[in-house]
């Protein structure tokens, strides 16, 4: 059976709940994406086939959050504390993430989604893994959809400590504390123009933030599932959402 474009976006559209609130959706959704190495493990397969089949469950989430109306998705890539990894993982996560940029930059663009990335630009990192991300933000920077940030060697802590070294240096080493306000220091992170977390969603059962938007996410609603990450799909992001929608958010009033 053949389907029309038409025919699969409003399929895809079907999908989405009538239980949700369209008028009252997150800003902005942070992702942790764990579970790919237990997924495999429970299979008998190697982490990295884990990490391959995580990107379906990446791919249908982002394709749900853009036609559910969220503004910004920010997934947990690669952290500072992953590089900790074996040195096997690391390597095949450089090569992933590059592949990745070549097969799907052309296809986000076309969907006028912007990609961004947040995090640390060492050495180790691949420098043709960098080129490949300036590319694809280059590309797709005039985009007005969805804004996929992507934190790809990024830690929490990491991102303050770099605000407060960018902020020191703006201030050529005076840095006096009545400069040193949340809005200056929000002002110098890796994405000045990124709004606060409203909904954290994390898969596999753990129940922390393992370093990942410490800053943005401290009045952010947090959702945390059982399912690895590869049987993720859009329908678990949905269902975040309603949850985030059933509570009374009061930022400490």
């Amino acid at each position: 059976m053949t389907h029309t474009p038409h025919a699969v976006e409003r399929s895809a559209l079907e999908r989405i709940p009538s239980t949700i609130d369209r008028t009252a959706l997150p800003h902005h959704v942070a992702i942790v994406m764990d579970g790919n190495g237990r997924w495999a493990t429970d299979r008998g397969l190697s982490r990295s086939k884990g990490h391959e089949q995580g990107e379906q469950a990446l791919y249908d989430v982002i394709y749900g959050a853009r036609d559910l109306g969220i503004e910004w998705v920010t997934t947990y890539a690669f952290s500072t504390e992953n590089w900790k990894r074996p040195a096997r993982e690391v390597a095949f996560l450089m090569n992933f993430n590059e592949k990745l940029l070549l097969a799907r930059t052309d296809e986000l663009h076309e969907h006028n989604v912007r990609i961004r990335f947040v995090g640390r630009r060492e050495r180790r990192i691949p420098s043709r893994l960098i080129k490949r991300m300036d590319e694809a933000q280059d590309k797709t920077k005039k985009n007005t959809g969805l804004n996929l940030c992507i934190a790809f060697n990024y830690g929490g802590r990491a991102e303050i400590v770099d605000a407060v070294k960018s902020l020191a240096a703006e201030s050529s080493g005076d840095l006096a504390s009545r400069k040193i306000t949340e809005k200056s220091l929000a002002s110098h992170l890796y994405c000045s123009e990124m709004p606060d977390v409203d909904l954290v969603l994390r898969s596999s059962g753990e129940h922390r933030l393992s370093n990942f938007m410490l800053w943005q996410a401290a009045y952010a609603e947090l959702v945390f599932t059982d399912t690895l990450w590869p049987d993720i799909r859009r329908e678990d992001l949905f269902d975040a959402v309603v949850e985030f929608q059933r509570r009374h958010r009061r930022f400490g009033a």
